[in-house]
């Protein structure tokens, strides 16, 4: 090959080879939309909603998150992805709100602070959406008419002042017969471009996009003049979302007002997900309301054999070899009333379809703090109509930061898998967690505990 066929050669190799590295990079032009990295989980949260006053109007309120499931394992909601707030607190994340697994209504976070250290939300409740009022049937006019080829024909309720004739200048009631007299048609033909009403308007596009009317937002609520460490905007692309509520700088923020743990304090689960899934109520229905309280009773006994306040069995009768024909024997003493229990709660729950009955019970004694004694009961039915226990759990007020007292809280599915966890508060003297329990295979197991977070001393009495 000569020189300069060799030259000419090596230039065309050398513009094919610009012209094929340059071919990915076209593709890439500042305007490409970035599709949704296949990586990015989708998450759902778990909260403590923790309020004073009625439920829906509270006077004080906060968030407490818990978990978060990221499609693989479940991660503490107070420290995951903390920029400073955690995830679970981004402003505008919306949580529902759960009873028995149904949704009693909505909260969305305004902002973010720290109380003794750990995060917790505020934002507003929201109640359910009203439904849409029944459409009221259609009105039939007595005067409309109908050709003898079902053909409809637009007419015009008669009144009062019109006169008979159509040539009034009142505009009455054309004859039937009137040419010029303009008429509904069905259209002609299958194609949308060619249907045109008889007035004379364009075709209609099915392609033509439609507006959706925003929805009225109430005027914002004056701010407090306490403070509160406010969410800042996330800028990160990659950060993964929760269900959105309102648009961000919507509406003034939430300042903190429930502080420590009120006596009259109410707690609810709260559940946000990205996905929508319908209701999955936790409430088992007994076959026969005996059996309730048959195993209700049963569990009382257990809790207070577990608390010590069983009394022990009256001793025997003496019996005498002597015979006595004046006195009979004496009648034996009634047993004991059982021991109270304090602030009792027992809840039945069906965790998963066709999974029968899961009993639990708490309680505590009457007392001063450092002599009260607390207790919880997991159980489910066996065979033969007893009860059989799947977890206790006893403490007392002076080793409660040890053993915390175990609340229950509610059913909650934590997992989206469609079976319900029993979430606890497992409160101590100084500081509390909040824990899943998984009911599987006639055992109670802990599935996750948040870390632990200092609360407001008890004063001892």
């Amino acid at each position: 090959m000569t020189a300069p066929f060799q030259s000419v050669f090596l230039a065309a190799l050398s513009c094919a080879a610009l012209a094929l590295a340059a071919a990915p990079l076209m593709g890439q032009y500042p305007g490409q939309v970035k599709e949704k990295s296949k990586d990015t989980p989708e998450l759902r949260a778990v909260a403590v909603l923790e309020w004073t006053g009625d439920a829906g109007k509270p006077k004080t309120s906060r968030l407490v998150p818990v978990t978060i499931y990221d499609g693989e394992q479940l991660q503490d909601a107070g420290v995951y992805m903390a920029r400073p707030q955690p995830l679970a607190l981004d402003a505008q994340v919306e949580y529902q709100l759960k009873a028995d697994g149904k949704t009693i209504g909505f909260f969305d976070i305004k902002n973010a602070g720290q109380e003794q250290g750990s995060w917790v939300g505020f934002g507003d409740w929201k109640g359910l959406p009203k439904p849409k009022p029944a459409m009221k049937p259609a009105k039939i006019d007595e005067d409309e008419d109908w050709s003898a080829d079902d053909k409809p024909i637009l007419h015009r309720k008669k009144h009062a002042d019109d006169k008979s004739k159509s040539g009034s200048p009142s505009g009455g009631k054309a004859p039937a017969d009137d040419p010029d007299r303009p008429t509904l048609h069905r259209p002609s033909g299958d194609s949308s471009d060619s249907q045109q009403s008889s007035a004379g308007t364009q075709p209609v596009d099915p392609d033509r996009p439609v507006l959706k009317k925003p929805e009225e937002q109430k005027p914002a609520k004056p701010a407090d003049s306490a403070h509160a460490d406010s969410t800042p905007d996330v800028s990160d692309p990659d950060r993964p979302r929760l269900i959105r509520g309102k648009p961000a700088n919507s509406g003034s923020q939430v300042t903190p007002t429930l502080m420590g743990l009120p006596p009259d304090m109410q707690q609810a689960v709260a559940v946000s997900d990205a996905r929508n899934s319908p209701d999955h109520p936790w409430v088992f229905t007994w076959a026969n309301p005996d059996d309730q309280n048959k195993m209700k009773a049963q569990l009382e006994d257990i809790a207070r054999q577990a608390m010590g306040l069983t009394p022990p069995p009256p001793p025997p009768a003496r019996t005498s070899t002597r015979r006595s024909t004046s006195k009979k024997a004496a009648a034996p003493a009634p047993p004991p009333e059982p021991a109270p229990l304090e602030d009792e709660q027992f809840r039945v729950f069906e965790l998963a379809y066709d999974t029968g009955a899961t009993m639990v019970l708490t309680a505590h004694t009457a007392g001063t703090t450092a002599q009260e004694k607390f207790v919880t009961v997991i159980g489910q039915p066996d065979l033969y109509g007893n009860v059989r226990v799947l977890l206790k759990s006893v403490t007392d007020g002076s080793h409660l930061d040890e053993t915390p007292r175990m609340r229950l809280v509610d059913a909650v599915d934590a997992m989206a898998d469609n079976r319900g966890e029993l979430l606890f508060e497992l409160r101590g003297e100084t500081q509390r967690q909040f824990a899943l329990y998984r009911v599987l295979r006639g055992a109670a197991t802990r599935l996750f505990v948040s870390s632990a977070g200092p609360i407001a001393t008890v004063a001892r009495e």
